[in-house]
């Protein structure tokens, strides 16, 4: 009889904690751009608390529906939402990480970083004009580069996406009459191009055109050894991508003034500014069905505010200045809470 009741005992004690570790997994969907350091973030998370993160890269578009109908714990964006579609969803918004969005190009000869371009030019590229690689509008911006006469191939997002969002954020400000036909946002009617889903189905387009041109995340570029091109700033200065270029473009913005966090990094003044930099938001619901799970959310990214600085960096995102993880954590125990209205944090 000891042992039977030893038995169950047991038993109980294993269906606890395997209750207690299922809810400590967490599960979230959206932004390709973070992916690289979400992932890496989720590996050593894991091995420092042993909870799970589970992350589907599925593009901005789409983690904002699966935030939205609850089919996960949290949304990543890479567009901030604007404060009254957060009220209508019930949703609450905070910056986890910053990075970098590049252009990238098959151009046999031309060594990676070698070609410079403007936002004008790219963006008379994307509109279908200008459509031969020796066009005079590049070759006044790289004397002395021996540039192929091949054929311009645009490579552009499927997918809704907050990449693609400051990419034609980017082209907005830079080139008028992309701001006039085509715009800004996360689904937009390109002028000309194939597309793919996904950093990787543009990268994959890229790799496989000869004369191709697209846009990635700089950890993305980097890691798959994609050819990126320099990209003159609203200063005037051609930079190359790196994270002191994305941290420049950040230097300046105004976090605590900005509605649900919400700061676009494109453009920015400054010489050192990469002119497409952008933050990777966390959606996640201001009400709570869950509690554990909505508190283990907020449990992840307090980790990795606090011990993820080091990882972000050798993938070349900018981590969040302390000063705003300050008001970002003030912010999730003033609007982030469970059924009864009580604060998670």
């Amino acid at each position: 009889m000891r042992m039977k009741h030893l038995f169950v005992s047991i038993a109980v004690a294993a269906a606890s904690l395997a209750s207690s570790v299922q809810a400590a997994n967490i599960t979230g969907a959206g932004a390709t751009f973070p992916y690289p350091i979400y992932a890496k973030w989720a590996t050593m998370y894991k091995a420092a608390s042993g909870n799970g993160l589970n992350y589907q890269s599925v593009g901005s578009g789409a983690g904002i529906k699966q935030i939205k109908a609850k089919t996960v714990d949290f949304g990543a964006s890479d567009m901030p939402l604007p404060a009254n579609e957060l009220n209508a969803a019930g949703l609450f918004q905070f910056p986890a990480v910053m990075g970098g969005v590049v252009p990238v190009v098959n151009l046999p000869g031309v060594a990676p970083g070698q070609l410079k371009l403007t936002g004008a030019v790219v963006g008379d590229i994307f509109l279908g004009k200008i459509t031969k690689w020796n066009a005079p509008q590049i070759a006044a911006l790289n004397p002395g580069v021996k540039l192929p006469g091949d054929d311009i191939t645009v490579v552009h997002r499927a997918d809704s996406s907050g990449t693609s969002f400051l990419w034609t954020d980017y082209l907005s400000k830079t080139n008028p009459e992309w701001k006039a036909k085509v715009g800004a946002g996360t689904t937009v009617k390109w002028a000309v191009g194939v597309g793919g889903k996904g950093n990787e189905g543009v990268a994959a387009n890229v790799q496989r055109i000869k004369g191709g041109i697209g846009y990635v995340e700089w950890a993305y570029a980097k890691k798959n050894r994609m050819s990126h091109t320099q990209l003159q700033n609203a200063d005037g200065a051609f930079l190359q991508p790196d994270d002191s270029a994305f941290a420049a473009a950040a230097a300046s913005a105004d976090w605590a003034k900005a509605p649900g966090f919400a700061v676009v990094l494109t453009n920015q003044p400054g010489k050192a500014s990469w002119p497409v930099t952008g933050a990777s938001y966390i959606l996640v619901h201001k009400a709570q069905a869950d509690a554990a799970k909505g508190k283990e959310v907020l449990k992840f990214f307090d980790w990795a505010y606090k011990n993820g600085d080091a990882a972000a960096a050798e993938l070349d995102y900018v981590p969040m200045p302390d000063a705003v993880t300050k008001l970002v954590q003030d912010a999730w125990r003033a609007n982030v809470k469970d059924a009864a209205g009580k604060a998670l944090w």
